[in-house]
Parts: structure tokens; sequence; C-alpha cells
């Protein structure tokens, strides 16, 4: 059995906000100036190796204990970007959601409600010490979410078929105001063809989320751990994004026919990927 820190972890697919280095306040705008500069960071797999690491113990540790300082970084057009990882804030909102991923006997198992109630008590505490709050990262597991999709365009696209040294990767980087534009147009087309519903709350939510940053900042959409389940030609076929795009446009122009043929092959897409889920 491979040790944790070795193993690959597939599964989550992530949307990050990368802010620059003027967007923090002091001190923390110096420790990630400081941070910016090593030669080696961690990656996404190391996070989700550590937080593996926490659910061995007896009894688990759900949320970290200190938050972590780590980020991921980037360097856009001579400007250093952050997204620190706020491994312990998204933990304590990652519980609230596991209700819904799995059935009461297999939560108690795996996290007994007595840790969930304590863990529960502390966010309150936390988020009454710092009400604004929120984090650079979104995580979805077993797919990537549709209104995702409405951020970015099939230009930006990378996709990297990977080696022997190094993972496959697939992912759409775009400019803050980018982002928060092709949400309100697409908030438009949506509200004015459909009732009000999942695709618009998410959004909704999103663009919201969005607010919250530097208008200078990036968003990127990462495939993350799903490029190691997806066989390498789904993966290069794969243009979610050029397919809501279409969705949305065929939306704004009446065109119902075209919007129903862009929606059925993501939904068929996004369904192949999830059955995954229910083979493993």
């Amino acid at each position: 059995m491979p040790k944790v820190s070795s193993v690959i972890v597939p599964y989550a697919s992530y949307l990050r906000v990368y802010e620059p280095l003027a967007a923090f306040p002091e001190p923390e705008r110096t420790h990630w100036t400081r941070y910016a500069r090593r030669a080696e960071r961690p990656s996404y797999q190391d996070e989700l190796r550590r937080s593996l690491a926490d659910l061995l113990p007896t009894p688990p540790i759900p949320v970290p204990v200190h938050e972590s300082g780590d980020a991921f970084v980037l360097e856009v057009d001579g400007v250093v970007c952050v997204c620190p990882w706020r491994t312990r804030l998204r933990g304590w909102q990652a519980l609230g959601d596991l209700a819904e991923e799995f059935p009461a006997p297999l939560l108690d198992a795996v996290l007994p409600p007595l840790v969930r109630r304590q863990a529960g008590q502390d966010y309150e505490r936390w988020m009454t010490r710092n009400p604004d709050a929120r984090p650079w990262i979104r995580t979805s597991t077993w797919h990537v979410p549709l209104n995702w999709f409405v951020l970015v365009s099939d230009e930006e696209r990378t996709y990297e078929k990977g080696s022997a040294e190094n993972s496959p990767v697939l992912r759409y980087r775009t400019p803050m105001v980018q982002a928060r534009r092709r949400v309100a147009r697409g908030l438009r087309a949506l509200r004015e063809a459909l009732d009000e519903g999942p695709l618009i709350d998410g959004l909704v939510d999103v663009g919201r989320w969005l607010e919250e940053f530097h208008p200078r900042s990036l968003v990127e959409l990462d495939y993350g751990g799903l490029v190691h389940v997806l066989p390498a030609e789904e993966l290069d076929g794969d243009h979610s994004a050029a397919d809501v795009a279409e969705g949305i446009e065929a939306l704004r122009i009446g065109d119902g026919l075209a919007a129903g043929e862009a929606y059925g092959r993501l939904v068929e897409r996004w369904r192949a990927v999830r059955d995954r889920r229910s083979a493993n």
C-alpha cells in the first residue's frame, strides 16, 4: 500500500483566485513576498496528502489545528500573485457539505458526531473574530460545476498530456475583470431564458465570491486530480467551456435547439465522470 506522502489523490477539481501582493495587508504581504521567492513550493497534491494524514489518527483531525502558511504562486506580466491555501478555513466549510455527500452511518464512522460538533463550535468562535474571512480556493469532487465554466473561454484552455516526470494538466486562466464580465453576461442571458434554478443560483454565488477580490487578480479553473482518472482522449476532447459558452449564446438569441444540444453534451460528459465515482 503506498504511503500517504507519495500516493496520487484524484477526484477533486479547483477554482482558485490569485491576488497581487499589493492586495494583502501587512504583515501578511511580507510573508507572501518572502514565500514567493522560495525555489520549491508544495503542490495541490501535497495539500491533499496532508489532509489525508490528519484523518489517520484516532480520533481524526477534520480541521488543522493551525492555519496553513502555504500558497500557490504565479507571476503575471511581472506581477507576483498569490493564492493562499487557507486549509483550516476550507476544512471547516467542507465539513458543512459532508452531510450531502455521505449517508449518516458512513459519516459517523469516518468522523464521529462529537468530532464534527467540536469542529463546528470552533468554526463559530473563529468566524466571530474573523467575520470577513473567505477562501481563495473552491473545491469540487468528481466533477467541475458548470457555472465555473462560465468564467473562462476555450481560448484560455491549457492541456498537457503529461509524461513519466510530469502529471497531466487541464486548466483555464483568465483575468478577474474578464471573469466578472462573463458572469454578468451569462446571468443576463440565463435569467431572460430560464426560471431560477441551480445553474443561476450557482453562478450568482460564484459572482459574489469573485467580487471579494482585487480587480487585478487572476482566476484559475483547474481539473486537479480528475486528470488522473480520465483517459487522455477524453481530456483532449473536453471543451466544456466552449460548450457552456455556446449554450449561453444560443439562449441569448433564442435558439433553444442549439442550447439543448450544447447542454446535452455537457450532461453526457460529466455523467460519465460521476459514473467512475460509483465504480470506485
